[in-house]
């Protein structure tokens, strides 16, 4: 049956259908009740028989989406952006500015391919949804392996998110009451504000029925990341190396009344040893180095996000969408390199493995770096929520796929997935152990492995033989992928297991 123009509308506009409504145009990812198509029914294949009347139905390729092509750059590149951008600048200082920018553009391009492979193989099965694409390749193991990649990455995502209100949201409270750094107070203690944003904030939020896919924050989270990229552009050029710490300033009277001649040589040689680690370098490797390829993937990852707009892109086509995910990549992919070069220019070797947090050790009290911490905890406070609705999602459809909706089984998902988020915030040692784990593993599935199976699984083997180049090169591109992922993790845990690099990266 073709679909109504008013169906059309509302599907375009992201709206809500009412339960058991024939819908033949598959839309975006929307409220819980909006299930998949059941496997066990064959729904997923009578996409692609023809209907009673002869007529074949419309697949999602077919659909006329509203969003213009500007707009779903934006969307995309909102769907890229996150986190990880706090992080670039401590890679950056672990792998030299060269090493990093081959790693960057290798990174970024990679990403681009992979892309380019989850669009082939949805455009020839008209699938709209990462795990459905599974589904399409391997049965129910490829839906449940989709599934359980997503839901980890997304899992990481939020605990990033929440480090950060963990880490910053006291240094802004700090600010405005003036208050002592190292006082004990229990209104400075990360740990307990976590968990009062959680419950105060995030929770309600999370507990909506409905959400859009992308969300309400997309905007305001772009422009909050490029205010932080100005920051720290503007702030390269303010600050002096080597900088004073904070806390030497403020003890600097009583040091200067009793300071001797010998303590004025010792002061001078320190400097001077100080001014010797103001010069970047190009290539440079170290345990921490190992972290630097997973915080890369971490930040790459949109691929989840990239079929849905791909639905709702006006006149869509392979080529077009393929174009917008190109621009969106190469926006970001500037971006991270500015705020990495420019967050690595102010510290060199100072640089924590969260960017913000150094600029602590200047001025906590600084009002230009507070305006951006205020910034970014609301964006990423926001955003905790909307990344928390495809999760809660997976997990439905992974555990209670028969099921239908229940507002108990929605509650208790949040509520379980929030409790186990904060506390491994709680006891994650820093920010650097997340981007590790999570660009480790779910991040290469997401990038290199899967698009890259799904792609040899899906294309016909009468349009593309085993042996012909572009199967052999998805091949290579998920051997790439499994590559990488063996590699990291073995030295991460190698790093984990002797602490060789958890002293440096510990801050």
């Amino acid at each position: 049956m073709e679909p109504s123009q008013s169906e059309m509308n509302i599907l375009s506009n992201g709206k809500s259908l009412e339960l058991g409504q024939d819908v033949s145009v598959p839309v975006k990812l929307l409220p819980e009740e909006d299930q998949y198509d059941d496997p066990d029914a064959g729904l997923e294949s009578e996409g692609f028989l023809p209907s009673a009347d002869g007529k074949k139905p419309v697949r999602f390729t077919d659909f006329e989406g509203k969003t213009s092509f500007g707009m779903s750059v934006f969307n995309l590149g909102n769907a890229i952006m996150g986190s990880g951008i706090l992080g670039l600048a401590y890679a950056m200082a672990n792998t030299g500015i060269l090493l990093f920018l081959f790693l960057l553009t290798a990174v970024a391009a990679l990403s681009s391919y992979s892309i380019h492979l989850l669009l082939k193989a949805s455009g020839i099965v008209g699938i709209r949804a990462y795990e459905q694409l599974g589904y399409r390749a391997f049965g129910t193991p490829g839906k449940m392996a989709a599934g359980i990649a997503i839901t980890l990455q997304n899992i990481g995502a939020m605990s990033s998110y929440l480090y950060i209100v963990k880490s910053e949201l006291p240094l802004v409270i700090q600010a405005f009451l003036k208050a002592d750094p190292n006082s004990d107070l229990w209104y400075l203690n990360g740990n307990y504000l976590v968990i009062m944003v959680s419950a105060s904030v995030i929770l309600p939020l999370a507990l909506m029925k409905q959400l859009g896919y992308l969300g309400y924050t997309s905007g305001f989270s772009l422009s909050c990341m490029v205010f932080f990229l100005t920051a720290v552009i503007y702030k390269k050029f303010q600050i002096p190396c080597p900088f004073e710490e904070f806390s030497a300033n403020s003890t600097a009277a009583h040091l200067g009344a009793n300071a001797s001649g010998h303590g004025s040589s010792a002061a001078a040689d320190l400097e001077d040893a100080a001014a010797a680690h103001c010069f970047p370098r190009m290539i440079t490797m170290n345990w921490q180095t190992a972290y630097t390829i997973p915080i890369l993937a971490f930040a790459f990852v949109c691929h989840p996000e990239v079929l849905p707009i791909y639905t709702e892109l006006r006149n869509p086509t392979k080529r077009k969408m393929q174009k917008v995910s190109n621009i969106s990549i190469l926006v970001m992919y500037c971006m991270y390199f500015l705020a990495a070069l420019f967050g690595y220019l102010t510290f060199y070797d100072n640089v924590e493995s969260e960017l913000l947090h150094t600029y602590n050790r200047i001025d906590p009290y600084d009002t230009l770096i507070l305006c951006v911490r205020v910034a970014v905890l609301t964006a990423v406070t926001l955003t905790v929520p909307i990344v928390l609705f495809p999760v809660r999602r997976a997990i439905q459809h992974m555990l209670f796929a028969t099921k239908s909706f229940s507002w108990l089984r929605h509650v208790a998902i949040a509520l379980i997935l929030l409790t186990f988020i904060n506390m491994l915030v709680i006891f994650a040692p820093n920010i650097l152990g997340i981007f590790g784990i999570i660009g480790a593993t779910s991040a290469p599935c997401l990038i290199f492995i899967f698009p890259a199976v799904f792609y040899m699984r899906i294309v016909p083997k009468t349009d593309e033989p085993t042996k012909s180049l572009p199967k052999i090169l998805a091949a290579c591109f998920a051997a790439l992928g499994v590559s990488f992922m063996v590699m990291s993790l073995s030295f991460i845990i190698i790093d984990w297991t002797t602490g060789a690099g958890l002293a440096a990266g510990g801050h």
